[in-house]
C-alpha cells in the first residue's frame, strides 16, 4: 500500500497545504494510506483532517516515517545537511543549478532517497500537471502595485501578508491606490498566455491598470525590448530556462526610462539564465522591495512564495489539480511519476 505522509512546512509564512481533507479522503478511498502531521500554521486546521480518518503525527516527525513513506509537503526543508533517505514531493528547486539545490541534491545522493519535484510533473505534452501559478501572478501584480504607491508616496512599501481572501487583498490594494489619486500605472506582462500572467492581468484588471500582454511571439527576436522600459509596470511570468532572452538588461539601471517598478513573479535571481540582471537576491515578505535606482527610482519584487499571501483559495485550487496524480503515485509505470524519476536522476548524475 502506498503510503503518503504530509509533512507540516516548516518555512516562515508558509501556510498552504498541498492536498484538502476531501482529497485525503479520496486518497485512503483509492486504496491509499495517508498521514498528516500536525501544523499550528497550516490554512486547514487540523481537526478537518482528523474527521477523515487518517492518521494523524506530530509535527516534523517525517524524519522518523517509515522508509516506504512519500513525504509530501511544498517548500523547503530544514537546511541541516541531514542525508535524505525518503522520496519527497515538493518544489525542490533543485534542477537548474542554483546553489542551495546542488546542496539539496547532494543530502538525497547521501541518504539514497529521490526529489519528486512538483515543478517538473508534466503530462505527455510536457505541460506541468498542477502548479499555483494563477495565484501567484494575482498576489504578484498586487504587491507590485502596493510599491507603485508607495513610491508615489516617496517610500518602500510596509511588510506584506496573508489574506483571508482575494477579496479582502482588493479591497485594501484598492484604498492604497485611491490615496495615491487617480492616476493609474500601465503594465507590461511577458508569459501573459500563461497560468501566471493570466493572474497578474486580471489582477490588473480589477485595480484599472491598462496592459500590454505579451507572450513567445512577441519575444521570440531574442530583444532587446525597448518596450519593457516604456511602461511603468513590468510583470516577468516566464519559467527561465536555457535560452530564455534578456528583458531588463543592467543597463536598464541608467535613464531614460519610465519603468519604476519589477515584479518578477517567476523569481529565480540566483539562476543563469534570470532574464532580469538589475538584482540577485530574492526580497521577502518582511521587506517586499528592493531598491536598485534612485534616480529614477526602480524597485524589484520578488517574493518566492506569493500565493501563500492567499493561502486557502492557492491551496485549493492547487490541490484539485495535483489530486487525481497523486491517486496514481502506487501505479507501477505511471509516466507522470516515472518522468519525475528520470528527471531526479538525470541531474543527480551530472552532480
Amino acid at each position: 500500500m502506498t503510503h503518503i505522509w504530509v509533512r507540516a512546512e516548516q518555512r516562515d509564512n508558509e501556510t498552504r497545504v498541498g492536498v484538502t481533507p476531501g482529497g485525503v479522503a479520496e486518497l485512503m478511498a483509492a486504496g491509499l494510506s495517508v498521514t498528516v502531521e500536525h501544523s499550528a500554521t497550516r490554512v486547514i486546521p487540523d481537526e478537518e483532517y482528523a474527521k477523515t480518518g487518517c492518521r494523524m503525527a506530530p509535527s516534523g516527525s517525517w524524519t522518523r516515517a517509515p522508509a516506504d513513506a512519500v513525504i509530501f509537503g511544498l517548500k523547503e526543508l530544514p537546511d541541516d545537511g541531514t542525508p535524505l533517505p525518503h522520496r519527497h514531493i515538493m518544489f525542490g528547486h533543485a534542477f537548474k543549478g542554483q546553489p542551495a539545490g546542488l546542496c539539496l541534491l547532494e543530502r538525497f545522493r547521501a541518504g539514497g532517497g529521490m526529489l519528486l519535484d512538483l515543478e517538473y510533473l508534466t503530462d505527455d505534452n510536457g505541460a506541468r500537471v498542477a502548479a499555483f501559478g494563477y495565484w501567484a501572478g494575482y498576489a504578484g501584480a498586487a504587491v507590485a502595485l502596493k510599491c507603485w504607491a508607495a513610491q508615489q508616496k516617496g517610500h518602500l512599501p510596509g511588510p506584506v501578508g496573508a489574506y483571508q481572501s482575494s477579496t479582502h487583498l482588493l479591497s485594501e490594494l484598492q484604498a492604497d491606490l485611491l490615496a495615491t489619486g487617480t492616476h493609474r500605472p500601465d503594465a507590461l506582462i511577458i508569459g501573459a498566455l500563461g497560468r501566471v500572467g493570466r493572474g497578474a492581468a486580471d489582477l490588473c484588471t480589477a485595480m484599472g491598470v491598462a496592459c500590454t500582454r505579451w507572450d513567445v511571439a512577441e519575444t521570440a527576436g531574442g530583444g532587446p525590448f525597448p518596450e519593457v522600459l516604456a511602461h511603468d509596470l513590468f510583470f516577468n511570468c516566464i519559467l527561465a530556462r536555457p535560452g530564455t532572452p534578456v528583458f531588463v538588461p543592467a543597463s536598464a539601471l541608467t535613464p531614460p526610462r519610465r519603468l519604476s517598478v519589477i515584479g518578477d513573479i517567476a523569481c529565480d535571481p540566483d539562476s543563469d539564465f534570470s532574464p532580469i540582471k538589475v538584482y540577485d537576491r530574492a526580497t521577502t515578505w518582511r521587506e517586499p522591495a528592493l531598491r536598485v535606482c534612485e534616480d529614477p527610482v526602480l524597485d524589484v519584487t520578488a517574493i518566492d512564495n506569493l500565493p501563500s499571501i492567499l493561502p486557502l483559495e492557492s491551496s485549493e485550487d492547487f490541490a484539485a489539480q495535483l489530486l487525481p496524480v497523486l491517486q496514481t503515485l502506487g501505479t507501477p509505470g505511471a509516466d507522470i511519476w516515472s518522468r519525475a524519476e528520470k528527471t531526479f536522476h538525470d541531474h543527480l548524475a551530472r552532480l
